[in-house]
């Protein structure tokens, strides 16, 4: 691996120790968990490795593969606010940790991630890795649910970022050839082992291209608009209502919503229309998981990526493009955008005897249209995964 090619070039030692933390990719369930929805995921083969080795002076110093600036930190003086870097997540955890343990040893290494960043959670990805070796050099043993907390509460508290867990959930619950069902409410679960009928399948990654986007900031307005949705819904129907920050759609029945729906404003109504039917896509999709129906899933995580596009309103010119032809192609079951949906990639559950037609096709055809993307564009065939070992 090149993170400990590059850890040896810089120390002159090998490193102690290597952690590693998967991507997810999520069919169905999206643009959902901070409401409390419940999701689809799973954990795939390719991820964030970090070699290190522990600096008993409790300094943490981090070089990460894919960006030039070195980080450093200590782990008692954290900066307060965040630096605006891609070290943010990890100054964030640091800080979350150290509110609920001691910490006295650091940790200097290197950051590696073995496909572009977009779209499949790389930033929880690289906080749990980095959480893993923090926690082994201080001698702290997380729970599952503790490392998902924490490294969810890094993004929301310190980075700023009103995801919901589904990330870090797939990250540390999953399992391979299993499908995460996930009700981020009280995050009750179940790992829906493939069907030893259903047709063989593997997923594929396509990457737009487009790695940076202004837009990204319209991620925290979508929450805000979910939020406004379930606020007015609860004073139409005379529902109690407390705090802003503390009203989710979950508290609102669908009657309820169906009743008084014409009332939202336009984008609160369609933000509240994606999440509601979005609910029911998962628990439809956990079910045709259970029959080995692996066509029956992806038409379902197709409507998702339609109802992201038309009533969630996420999707660059790039990736909207990416799913239209992913409708169009012979052997892919279905799909949709990974991750919030403003750059990145798409994914795919595909036919894997059609891989290689399948990436003929969807290249030629996405190059058509973004010839200036040539050379980033890329396509990579992945395979389910487990989740971190802690």
């Amino acid at each position: 691996m090149q993170c400990v090619q590059k850890f040896t070039s810089i120390y002159k030692k090998d490193p102690s120790a290597i952690a590693f933390c998967p991507y997810r990719v999520c069919p169905i369930g999206a643009h959902s968990d901070h409401q409390y929805g419940k999701i689809t995921g799973f954990a795939i083969d390719k991820g964030i490795h970090i070699a290190y080795t522990p600096k008993q002076n409790g300094v943490i110093e981090l070089l990460s593969l894919q960006f030039e600036k070195r980080a450093q930190w200590h782990v008692s003086s954290v900066p307060d606010q965040k630096e605006n870097d891609w070290a943010d997540y990890l100054r964030g955890a640091t800080l979350m940790l150290s509110q609920k343990y001691p910490l006295k040893v650091g940790l200097c290494g290197v950051i590696e991630g073995s496909l572009p960043i977009g779209g499949l959670s790389s930033s929880a990805a690289v906080t749990i890795a980095f959480l893993s070796a923090l926690c082994k050099v201080n001698g702290i043993h997380l729970t599952e649910i503790e490392m998902i907390l924490t490294a969810q509460a890094a993004e929301n508290q310190y980075v700023g970022v009103s995801c919901g867990k589904l990330d870090q959930s797939c990250e540390v619950f999953c399992k391979k050839d299993q499908l995460l069902y996930l009700d981020t409410k009280d995050d009750s679960y179940e790992l829906i082992p493939t069907h030893p009928s259903m047709k063989p399948y593997k997923i594929a990654i396509f990457f737009s291209g487009v790695e940076r986007t202004l837009a990204g900031s319209k991620f925290n307005m979508r929450v805000d608009e979910c939020r406004s949705a379930a606020y007015a819904l609860k004073a139409f129907s005379g529902m109690e209502y407390g705090k802003f920050s503390d009203t989710f759609l979950r508290d609102v029945p669908y009657e309820t919503y169906l009743q008084y729906k014409d009332k939202l404003p336009d984008a609160w109504r369609k933000r509240a229309e994606h999440w509601y039917t979005e609910f029911r896509r998962v628990e439809a999709g956990a079910q045709a998981w259970r029959n080995g129906d692996i066509e029956a899933f992806g038409k379902l995580s197709f409507e998702s990526g339609y109802s992201s596009i038309y009533n969630y309103e996420t999707g660059s010119d790039e990736l909207k493009a990416l799913y239209d032809i992913m409708l169009k192609t012979d052997g892919i079951y279905g799909g949709r955008f990974s991750g919030a949906g403003f750059k990145g990639c798409c994914m795919a559950l595909i036919d894997p005897s059609f891989a290689h037609s399948i990436e003929e096709r969807v290249t030629k055809e996405y190059l058509k249209l973004f010839p200036a993307l040539t050379g980033k564009f890329s396509v990579h065939i992945c395979d389910t995964a487990d989740g971190v070992e802690l």
